[in-house]
């Protein structure tokens, strides 16, 4: 599947500010599943973008407006060329197996970062009650993961009313509805819980065309999970819709949780008082 993304971000300002420093997570990994076709990037007012790759091999655009400016708009335009993933995996390892690999020691070492707890998914009372309420690990990892993806998307809301990008787990369960954020970093934190490596991921998801053709509904970035299935890898998992990652959905990166990977963060020198607009648009286009 050949996809167009253009995403706009747009900052204005009650009074001019200057010494703006930004960086943006805004380009597509090039993997087994996906690859970055061609991205164009365009600040106003301009800027000199540094690029480098990240801890987590993220690729970043880092820029600087020193002068006085009331806007400061980012814009992307990005083609993606996207494949389905294959069949569920069928590692070759029993459960028993898969169970001694989690409580490996080697395990926990390789994989510390996505095991660790952060912030958005401690494992706290109320996590680990959810998490009992999955089951064991009986019937293998993957059966695990996609129960966990199923509930999570059976008990709660979708709700962007409700939530917002600071949103804990613990509130998102006492609330029962969120956005894909708060989905993601829920079973993230159930994930590591159990002992499972999950890191987030941030990117798009294409449903234009199950929007009956029409081009003029909201669309947003989105969020879902990969974890390490022992044998089989990195498999991503989205709570949010229960789907499995297929050619609908394009990667911008991974990290422990949304901090690591904020498509646009940055600081300037001036009044607080501002306007954020984002739009985003996902379209697919012939061959």
């Amino acid at each position: 599947m050949k996809l167009e993304i253009s995403h706009v971000t747009r900052y204005t300002y009650a009074e001019p500010v200057t010494d703006s420093v930004n960086e943006i997570r805004l380009t597509p990994r090039t993997n087994s599943r996906q690859s970055c076709y061609s991205q164009a990037i365009a600040i106003e007012p301009n800027a000199s973008l540094f690029t480098y790759e990240d801890y987590f091999g993220n690729r970043v655009h880092a820029f600087t407006v020193n002068k006085p400016h009331r806007q400061l708009m980012i814009r992307t335009t990005t083609t993606v060329v996207t494949e389905n993933s294959g069949p569920s995996p069928d590692n070759g390892m029993t459960p028993e197996e898969e169970r001694r690999w989690i409580d490996d020691e080697s395990t926990h070492n390789r994989y510390a970062e996505y095991l660790l707890p952060t912030p958005y998914t401690s494992a706290t009372p109320e996590v680990r009650q959810f998490a009992a309420g999955i089951g064991s690990l009986d019937d293998g990892v993957y059966a695990w993961l996609r129960k966990l993806s199923l509930t999570i998307k059976g008990e709660f809301v979708y709700d962007p009313q409700a939530t917002h990008v600071r949103t804990q787990v613990d509130e998102m369960l006492r609330l029962g509805r969120g956005v894909c954020q708060d989905f993601a970093h829920l079973m993230l934190a159930v994930c590591r819980y159990r002992g499972i490596p999950a890191r987030y991921v941030s990117g798009y998801h294409f449903v234009g065309d199950l929007q009956g053709g029409s081009a003029d509904f909201e669309q947003a970035s989105h969020a879902w999970i990969e974890a390490f299935v022992p044998g089989a890898g990195w498999r991503g998992f989205d709570p949010t819709n229960d789907a499995t990652i297929d050619g609908r959905y394009v990667k911008l990166g991974h990290g422990r949780d949304y901090p690591d990977i904020v498509p646009v963060k940055g600081v300037y020198r001036g009044t607080g008082e501002q306007r954020l607009e984002v739009l985003v648009d996902v379209r697919r286009v012939e061959d």
